[in-house]
């Protein structure tokens, strides 16, 4: 089942629900907020206190970050222009009774052009079953090449943060965004503080290890990935979430991030895809 919806103040979603599974996504930043297995606890996290209201990103869920990660550009918003642009609904199909698809589009537009000067469509395919599939497909319209930054800002809800473990990024190299320093990962990912990492070189499944359940993450098309957690003291600082919040999600970020960005000749196309169950 497909179901339009809307809130009191106006912002649309997307409801979708099968025999595997139900998910939500905004048209507004072709943001998915809500995944979950018939029966079971959510996989995303999603903020007590976030917004849902139009120009303002919902803290929580899948924001997706592009044209650029982070503050790679410094003429755009952090993150982008995406997670706050208004898709389209391109198309949507239930493929049988535990399948559904649903493709959204957004297009250049006199704003963007006016902070990012290059002609694009980006397609999001996003398939609800017992697994999450989620497809970001880049196309360059234009006349010119452009450089491409980008993640999936997956939040993974928890248990808590001292039950969790991140297994298969051992051995990988890695940014750490809070010093500025490339390191190597030692073992497995545990948290003990705060934690803003951009792992590279990444070509296995990801294992996020919780008290009752463990999340497998894969990707194509990417070979980074971005572990997050602001801790105590930035959870404080932070927008639309709670004081403790950090306790309940870690960020696994399926990315072209670092140097892992991708030039795109004019025409040419790029997906960014992960699939986690």
């Amino acid at each position: 089942m497909i179901e339009f919806k809307e809130l009191e103040n106006g912002f649309e979603y997307i409801e979708v629900k099968n025999g595997a599974a139900c998910g939500k996504i905004a048209l507004q930043g072709g943001h998915l907020f809500h995944f979950a297995r018939n029966g079971e606890e959510p996989i995303l996290w999603l903020s007590d206190t976030s917004d849902f209201k139009i120009g303002t990103a919902i803290r929580g869920g899948v924001p997706i970050c592009w044209p650029s990660f982070g503050m790679n550009n410094p003429d755009l918003p952090q993150h982008g222009f995406a997670r706050v642009g208004m898709w389209k609904l391109e198309n949507s199909k239930e493929i049988d009774a535990n399948t559904t698809q649903i493709t959204l589009v957004l297009n250049d537009t006199q704003e963007s052009l006016g902070m990012w000067n290059y002609k694009f469509e980006l397609e999001l395919k996003i398939t609800i079953s017992d697994k999450l599939t989620m497809e970001l497909t880049t196309t360059n319209l234009d006349e010119k090449p452009f450089k491409l930054t980008q993640a999936l800002h997956t939040y993974f809800q928890i248990s808590d943060i001292s039950n969790i473990t991140i297994k298969g990024l051992s051995g990988k190299p890695y940014l750490d965004a809070l010093t500025n320093k490339v390191c190597q990962q030692n073992g497995d990912i545990t948290f003990e503080q705060e934690v803003d990492c951009v792992y590279q070189e990444v070509d296995n499944k990801i294992l996020l290890v919780d008290k009752n359940r463990t999340i497998t993450i894969q990707n194509k098309g990417s070979s980074s990935v971005v572990v997050w957690n602001p801790w105590i003291q930035k959870c404080k600082r932070m927008s639309a979430i709670e004081n403790d919040a950090y306790k309940e999600f870690v960020c696994i970020e399926s990315a072209n991030a670092y140097d892992d960005f991708k030039i795109l000749l004019p025409h040419a196309k790029h997906t960014l895809k992960a699939v986690i169950y």
